[in-house]
């Protein structure tokens, strides 16, 4: 969808696209997201759950639908800190439920969100699912995965390609929803450095390259038909778990 955004003194025009499947070999689809209406902010979340049966998928909804109402509450505090306040809020619910409801027991989500305002994009990051930057035909990430395999890759135990093998590569170190406190990276990146961002879940990062990433960003007819293509290009490899992405567009 094409949206028309007023940020302070500035209008922009969006290009929206958003997707999420279950994949081939799952169930039931743990992942979660939020796109803002036309009435709000230009907010965007993703989210990927776990726990056993539905538990990751209560999780990964709770915190999309949490975050969401939190954080366009506190429109009298500074960006960074509603961020922070929501994602905590967040985890504080996620994990009462978790420890009071023998069906949640253990579940918990990552968390991935972008905030435009009318210079810079924010992002607030608990996980391993990412944000994208592209920016003159290069596509960065963002994020930093908070998972096992990358903290082997950083103290050198494997390499980036072995850990796209690594029989532990979807253990994370850190999630929203399992423990008492949250630790959350807050990352802000200046708008003219963005042509389009990208929000994924590892169901499209363990099953693509990112310089195939970046060819469907750019050859779409427009971000919805780059979700999609990307969505079954991931399933035509394998679809081995859920995948949803938001992609964006100046």
């Amino acid at each position: 969808m094409v949206r028309t955004v007023r940020l302070f003194s500035e209008v922009i025009i969006l290009d929206i696209g958003a997707m999420t499947d279950a994949g081939r070999i799952r169930e039931n689809n743990q992942d979660a997201y939020y796109l803002p209406s036309l009435e709000d902010k230009p907010l965007f979340i993703i989210a990927d759950g776990m726990g056993g049966h539905k538990a990751g998928e209560i999780a990964s909804n709770l915190a999309v639908e949490i975050i969401r109402k939190s954080f366009n509450k506190d429109t009298n505090k500074y960006i960074e800190e509603r961020i922070l306040n929501s994602i905590d809020e967040a985890n504080n619910k996620i994990y009462n439920k978790a420890i009071n409801e023998e069906e949640c027991s253990g579940m918990g989500t990552t968390v991935t969100l972008v905030y435009i305002d009318d210079k810079q994009l924010y992002i607030g990051h608990v996980g391993d699912s990412r944000a994208y930057v592209l920016k003159d035909n290069k596509l960065c990430q963002i994020t930093e995965d908070h998972s096992l395999v990358e903290e082997l890759i950083k103290n050198g135990s494997i390499s980036r390609e072995e850990a796209k093998q690594h029989p532990q590569r979807n253990i994370i170190t850190r999630a929203v929803g399992t423990g008492e406190n949250i630790d959350v990276d807050i990352i802000l990146i200046p708008k003219e450095d963005v042509d389009m961002f990208l929000l994924c879940t590892d169901g499209l990062t363990n099953m693509l390259e990112d310089e195939e990433i970046k060819y469907y960003l750019l050859n779409g007819q427009n971000m919805q038909k780059a979700c999609e293509d990307l969505v079954n290009i991931s399933n035509d490899k394998g679809g081995y778990d859920n995948i949803t992405v938001i992609a964006v567009k100046f």
